[in-house]
């Protein structure tokens, strides 16, 4: 394969080669009916709690990764790692650690307010999902990273290239045909000491992925209106 870039698609910056992009361009009508069609699609995605121990590819995981992959990030440091844990061994012990840390939460830690508040979707300190769940992706944000010499050199916007790419994963999970559950046990450093992670990683969030069981039911409830999350100037 030639790798080699014709001098006429890309031009220098700085002495740094930028390449030519080219994205396809649609009528308003198509635009109209794609975005439509993508917003009918996601608006039927929901957290799930009920998860099938039925197999899914790994093959599926890995494009699904890939995308997450794709965000953007500060300075194009691409500071995250996607662990994919399978071994059940390995997820029993994260479930043990994290209901640990669950039920200090619900004991102690949250606010009457904040119990309160979850009282209607149904949650607790019990985590079953984490061990049913074909696959766990444990995501970790990176602040900072070693060359080969061993000096520390920084990242840059951190905990928002990380959200962006755990985004664009869930987009990529329900794409697929999967569903999953943004799964924040806090605080989630048991989760560097079971995957056993170098200590430029920080917990940042745990996805359950799988089919959904048989039976799953999810909390009656909806989005905010448009006129409530959007304002044009």
């Amino acid at each position: 394969m030639n790798n080699e870039i014709n001098k006429e698609d890309y031009i220098l910056v700085d002495g740094f080669k930028h390449v030519k992009y080219t994205q396809e361009v649609y009528t308003n009508e198509e635009l109209i009916n794609r975005s439509k069609k993508y917003y009918n699609y996601f608006n039927k995605r929901r957290s799930i709690r009920h998860f099938s121990d039925k197999e899914v590819p790994i093959e599926v995981i890995e494009n699904i990764i890939k995308t997450a992959s794709t965000a953007p990030s500060g300075a194009n440091k691409q500071p995250w790692t996607f662990c994919v844990i399978k071994n059940e061994a390995l997820k029993k012990k994260i479930r043990i650690a994290a209901e640990e840390e669950e039920k200090k939460s619900y004991e102690a830690r949250m606010s009457d307010e904040w119990l309160e508040d979850l009282k209607h979707l149904g949650t607790d300190a019990n985590k079953p999902f984490l061990e049913t769940a074909p696959y766990l992706i444990a995501v970790f944000k990176r602040p900072f990273e070693y060359d080969k010499y061993g000096n520390k050199h920084q990242n840059y916007y951190v905990n928002e290239s990380a959200g962006l790419a755990c985004g664009f994963l869930i987009s990529a999970i329900h794409n697929a045909g999967l569903a999953t559950l943004t799964h924040t046990p806090s605080p989630m450093r048991f989760l560097e000491k079971i995957l056993e992670r170098p200590d430029n990683e920080r917990a940042f969030l745990l996805l359950p992925v799988g089919f959904i069981a048989k039976k799953t039911y999810v909390p009656n409830i909806g989005r905010k209106p448009l006129k409530e999350v959007m304002k044009v100037y």
